[in-house]
């Protein structure tokens, strides 16, 4: 039997590689994956034509415990948007911008997983 930290972590993996095929489907490059920086983890870095792009992907089994969207704060927004700059920094890359976006998947006990994308949440 597999431990809640366990399932949790094989539902993220699941959500991510679902965000990242749904992104790529809609023209952007996927550049990197479950980058660590020194303020946390960024769970996708993407390209969007010029634009660098730093992506949160949130994944449920249900909505009881609320939604993908309620676990973005403003502060964890912030963090996102410095770990982009330090990210683009260490690479020597200058975007024309660094947009933080959202990918809620909710994958219900049966069917296909249901995908939001949510461009430019800061």
């Amino acid at each position: 039997m597999r431990t809640t930290a366990q399932a949790r972590q094989a539902i993220g993996a699941y959500g991510e590689e679902v965000a990242a095929r749904h992104l790529r489907e809609r023209g952007m490059s996927v550049l990197e994956r479950n980058w660590r920086g020194p303020e946390g983890e960024v769970d996708i870095v993407l390209r969007d034509g010029a634009t660098l792009v730093v992506c949160e992907v949130k994944t449920r089994t249900s909505l009881r415990a609320g939604t993908p969207h309620e676990a973005i704060s403003d502060v964890k927004l912030d963090r996102l948007k410095r770990l982009g700059e330090r990210w683009a920094a260490e690479r020597g890359i200058r975007p024309d911008g660094i947009r933080v976006d959202l990918v809620a998947v909710v994958r219900p006990r049966r069917g296909p997983a249901l995908v939001e994308h949510v461009p430019g949440l800061c």
